[in-house]
């Protein structure tokens, strides 16, 4: 092991890695540049608008992105009512999608939707959805770095499950949904592990109290169950219910987790009731550890180079939560009685009789009356209090 180390920083071995990583990018290049379109019209005509876009296509698969967008936006605007409007316009966005980059994936994306709102009821909408699923999930980074990508990959993975339920990408985009919510949740988790080391048990609590609400796939579920009842049980004794109810759930939603023999010791430290394990959690978890995918050699020692999260341990069954996470408000803090938020504003209809706009008088019509002139102490008119107290002035001077 050391003579490879030492073979890979000589001279010579710099040389081969920068060889064999040239090659590889070419090969990959290559690969993006010369493949085959996913969805092409095998219908042979010499129809112009055909010619069009059987050219446009060919484009595509030889990377020249930006012919091939002329190509077709010529055949949409040549030809308005060709039968191959909606197919050029999802290859345009196909052409933004294989150029790739921050500003491909945004024009991709525009023009999918702008498919899917042109032609809601074709089998393609749901096709396009899903590409635009893809790209937030390929754009995902490590859950302790920014999360734009995750939260916009689970709302455009939601998407096809609630538009497209019976499409065949619906499986497709349930798994990816599970996936991008095992990065938010490791995102959670990791934040509560800290607090609850350094001892800010409220804010720990907080944290692993709404993952563990929210999201019951995440597969470290199990520990943040036992750290979150450890920090209720180190609170206030009045916290003492929700440590109980914690571990109770980690007994009965997650039997096969290692750690139930820990949270029954301290249910029985606390003289709690032991529940009896879920059978439809037992077969979930039995599921998923028989059909667990382990990372490969490169993924165990070379997956701190990787800019994506791992999500090997994803759940693989299961309802993936259809409601985005939202912060809680933390039990420590105590609601203030009778006080009431905006969200409880109602609003009723307006009456149907309207016959009070005819038989009331108008409100505006109702003006305050003009403030009287103050009388004079004397009893005398304004104007001889003025002309006396002009005299009396005349006098003194």
């Amino acid at each position: 092991m050391t003579g490879l180390i030492r073979h890979f920083f000589s001279g010579s071995g710099r040389r081969q890695a920068l060889i064999a990583v040239a090659v590889l990018a070419a090969l990959t290049v290559a690969g993006c540049r010369g493949r085959k379109y996913d969805n092409p019209i095998t219908k042979d005509t010499q129809q112009p608008d055909k010619v069009l876009y059987d050219k446009g296509i060919r484009e595509i698969e030889k990377g020249r992105y930006e012919v091939a967008r002329l190509t077709l936006n010529t055949l949409i605007n040549t030809y308005d009512t060709s039968e191959y409007l909606a197919k050029a316009k999802l290859a345009i966005a196909d052409s933004w999608m294989r150029e790739g980059g921050s500003n491909g994936y945004a024009q991709a994306e525009a023009e999918y939707k702008d498919f899917i709102l042109f032609y809601p009821t074709m089998e393609e909408a749901a096709e396009a959805q899903m590409k635009i699923c893809d790209m937030q999930y390929k754009q995902m980074v490590k859950p302790d770095r920014d999360s734009i990508h995750m939260i916009r990959a689970e709302e455009e993975c939601r998407v096809i499950l609630t538009q497209f339920p019976n499409s065949r990408f619906a499986p497709q985009a349930a798994q990816k949904l599970r996936e991008v919510q095992e990065t938010i949740s490791e995102g959670e988790y990791r934040i509560g592990v800290y607090y609850h080391q350094k001892g800010s048990l409220h804010s720990a609590a907080n944290r692993l109290d709404n993952l563990t609400a929210h999201y019951p796939l995440f597969s470290k579920a199990d520990d943040a169950l036992l750290r979150l009842g450890d920090s209720y049980s180190r609170l206030a004794p009045r916290f003492r219910p929700q440590a109980i109810q914690a571990y109770q759930k980690l007994v009965r939603e997650y039997p096969l987790s290692p750690l139930v023999d820990e949270a029954k010791k301290r249910l029985t430290g606390m003289e709690a009731e032991i529940p009896e394990a879920d059978p439809v959690a037992f077969a979930r978890m039995k599921y998923e550890q028989e059909n667990a995918t382990p990372r490969g050699f490169w993924g165990r020692n070379f997956g701190f180079l990787s800019s994506g999260p791992d999500v090997s341990m994803a759940a693989k069954s299961g309802q993936p939560a259809m409601t985005t996470l939202r912060p809680s408000l933390p039990v420590s803090v105590p609601a203030a009685a009778g006080q009431q938020g905006v969200s409880d504003v109602t609003a009723a209809p307006v009456p149907a009789d309207t016959s009070a706009l005819d038989t009331q008088p108008d409100a505006r019509l109702n003006q305050p009356a003009p403030p009287s002139a103050e009388p004079a102490k004397t009893g005398q008119p304004a104007a001889a209090a003025k002309k006396d107290n002009g005299k009396k002035q005349s006098k003194k001077k």
